[in-house]
């Protein structure tokens, strides 16, 4: 992925009511994933918000993690933060699709999502985009999650006010029964 610069990049939101994110890492390259935790963190705490931290054995556990977070109601969005390097066998391409897979399913059920699982070919692709001082992916994936639940506050069902005009009750007009 190319870099943004800041004129490219939407403006991040910023949350006046509590907003908690659950930052899910896979540390297997823990260098990496220090990285990606800081931007990540950065950006949350930019916007206004608060997160959390939990880790994971790897990329395939980040989907289930944020299922099993999300049954607590505590958190109003959830960030996949982990590396996957590629290898010689094809392990990496089925955890590349299923963690991807995993975290867009989540998405489209309406969980609030920012994908910071990085697929690179070496390590040095992988640092460059983890530095938050250089591509940042991290921050990146945090603001995604950030700008999901702006958008989830924004079109939350409204709560329907009552009809103007009479009431009528069971049985009749105005309060009579017949």
């Amino acid at each position: 992925m190319a870099r943004h610069d800041a004129e490219d990049a939407l403006e991040r939101p910023k949350f006046d009511k509590p907003t908690r994110v659950l930052l899910v890492v896979a540390p297997f390259y823990r260098d990496i994933a220090d990285h990606l935790i800081n931007g990540a963190q950065a950006a949350v705490v930019a916007s206004g918000a608060d997160c959390d931290v939990i880790e994971v054995p790897g990329a395939l556990e980040i989907p289930p993690a944020i299922v099993l977070a999300a049954r607590s109601g505590h958190y109003d969005g959830f960030v996949g933060l982990g590396c996957v390097i590629r290898g010689e066998t094809t392990h990496y391409d089925t955890v590349c699709n299923d963690s991807s897979r995993g975290l867009t399913l989540l998405g489209l059920q309406g969980y609030c999502i920012g994908n910071g699982i990085l697929t690179v070919e070496n390590t040095a692709q992988a640092l460059a985009r983890a530095n938050p001082e250089e591509m940042n992916k991290g921050g990146g994936a945090a603001d995604a999650c950030l700008h999901l639940i702006a958008l989830a506050r924004r079109f939350a069902p409204q709560p329907k006010s009552l009809p103007e005009g009479s009431i009528h009750l069971a049985g009749g007009q105005n309060g009579t029964f017949t």
